[in-house]
């Protein structure tokens, strides 16, 4: 049922048209410093399945919860649970102060647009991926439509086209299985304003599953750093990317794109802010 969507049908249940036109955006109450999140992770697909993206999630989400978020926590989910889950959270996303979502995966790169990858996913042709999976563009694009606040999106995902299995060797010479089935075809993702939109790898780069442990390499980095009292978030991102870059011996090198206008942490430092 699921793959005779169409890409039009698709994209109004992920971004929501019908519910998000009868509740237009609205700022968050004065003073509201509420936080929701979304928090996803698929591993079981049919084809290449990952070992960590639900326990990177379910950890993610804890994780989260101890900061103060109001999460909404969902593991291998098919498409029409994708949708919904992404639909629900733009209708709410307006009433919140910090809106995120983290994301562990199969992420593709379709001509220049990137994709959520459902664990039901089953495309015989390019084409065919857009109708099977969820559009990060269009949700970033509705989320940036809110005019207070902030938005965070983890893209812990390769982002190419993972309907073939692959590994690389790690610099300790061991095969680590990646995300995705060549290293190549990352699209960029520009941040709007109000935004930070982090991604485990850089463009062309490959976002590794973790061969060992019960973590990707990248949310291992994320949760290490992420309840660090003060920390802003920038400082955050550029401690993941070190740590993963040394981890990994450079083969993989997360990225960020930032447009963002007001400083932020996920924890306040001993004197209720950010920084020192």
């Amino acid at each position: 049922m699921a793959t005779l969507l169409t890409r039009r049908m698709l994209l109004q249940c992920t971004m929501g048209a019908t519910a998000l036109r009868l509740a237009p955006a609205m700022s968050a109450p004065a003073g509201a410093e509420s936080r929701i999140a979304l928090v996803i992770g698929n591993g079981a697909y049919r084809a290449a399945p990952l070992k960590n993206p639900a326990g990177d999630a379910a950890a993610v989400a804890e994780s989260l919860r101890g900061l103060g978020y109001e999460v909404t926590l969902r593991q291998n989910t098919r498409l029409p649970e994708l949708i919904e889950s992404l639909r629900e959270f733009s209708v709410r996303a307006p009433k919140a102060g910090v809106r995120m979502l983290f994301y562990a995966g199969h992420g593709v790169q379709v001509k220049g647009r990137n994709y959520l990858v459902p664990v039901d996913a089953d495309p015989q042709t390019e084409e065919e991926i857009p109708r099977q999976s969820a559009d990060v563009g269009e949700f970033v694009d509705r989320l940036s439509a809110i005019r207070t606040g902030i938005n965070i999106v983890v893209l812990d995902a390769c982002r190419v086209n993972p309907f073939a299995a692959g590994v690389i060797v790690g610099p300790d010479g061991r095969r680590l299985k990646f995300r995705g089935a060549t290293p190549g075809g990352l699209a960029t993702l520009d941040a709007p304003v109000g935004t930070l939109v982090a991604f485990s790898t850089a463009p062309n780069g490959v976002a590794l599953d973790g061969a060992s442990g019960k973590h990707s390499v990248y949310a291992q980095h994320l949760l290490a750093n992420m309840a660090t009292p003060g920390l802003q978030i920038e400082q955050l991102f550029k401690r993941v990317r070190i740590g993963v870059a040394e981890a990994t011996g450079r083969v993989q090198v997360p990225w960020e794109s930032s447009s963002l206008t007001a400083d932020f942490c996920f924890k306040s430092n001993d004197k209720g802010r950010c920084g020192s």
